[in-house]
């Protein structure tokens, strides 16, 4: 079922011992959040292409796979061969952005672009026309369970403006901290895809979680409807 607010749970808050269990559980979610760290960008090492490869196989839902790496442009190539769905490279570690969101696009993919706590919307101006979607990080990258940076709102509201001013309508994904206490926020803030790790998987019912946070969300879309 399509929702106006996809709930994207990341799988770096999973049980990976029991992985596919852990997938089926969240089978009620829009989107597989797969987050990479190469340990240069961040200093955590996560997964690679060879583990998406598995998880394309056990799961219907697409994927959304962020690139927290240094020299996306390398990466890129690897995870479009293994079934990335979306792939979400860090504005501060590429180089030719424009290039590399037409790569995506041109293998089928859908190209998204992160930015971190302290980038600016601005930088996107000449290049939001091109992109699905935009991650903004409400956290600084390459941890789990860090608190919600509170100017995220502020952010989230100008990115939208900057969308409405070039007519163009990619989803706006939030990742960090992101739970049924500022969904609703988020989303009247412009949002309208949520990542949430422990905010789903800390829960013994992970469709419960799920709903709620869809719930929380759908509340602050009506705020602009």
């Amino acid at each position: 079922m399509q929702h106006d607010i996809y709930i994207a749970p990341s799988i770096l808050s999973a049980d990976f011992l029991h992985l596919g269990d852990e997938l089926a559980d969240i089978a009620t979610a829009d989107l597989v959040h797969y987050d990479v760290m190469d340990g240069h960008f961040t200093a955590n090492i996560t997964y690679g292409q060879f583990v998406l490869a598995q998880l394309k196989k056990a799961t219907d839902l697409p994927i959304d796979v962020h690139l927290m790496v240094n020299n996306p442009e390398d990466a890129v190539p690897l995870f479009i061969e293994a079934g990335a769905d979306i792939i979400n490279f860090h504005w501060e570690a590429q180089t030719h952005a424009h290039r590399l969101v037409q790569q995506i696009r041109e293998a089928g993919r859908k190209a998204a672009i992160t930015l971190n706590p302290a980038t600016p919307v601005s930088v996107l101006e000449s290049i939001v026309d091109d992109l699905d979607m935009v991650l903004l990080m409400s956290v600084n990258p390459g941890y789990g369970g860090q608190k919600f940076i509170e100017s995220t709102y502020a952010k989230t509201r100008a990115l939208r403006r900057m969308c409405n001013e070039h007519r163009v309508n990619p989803r706006i994904e939030i990742d960090g901290g992101v739970g049924a206490g500022n969904a609703e926020a988020l989303v009247a803030a412009g949002a309208d895809t949520l990542v949430a790790g422990s905010g789903v998987f800390k829960h013994a019912d992970r469709a419960a979680a799920i709903a709620e946070l869809r719930a929380a969300g759908e509340r602050g879309r009506l705020v602009n409807a």
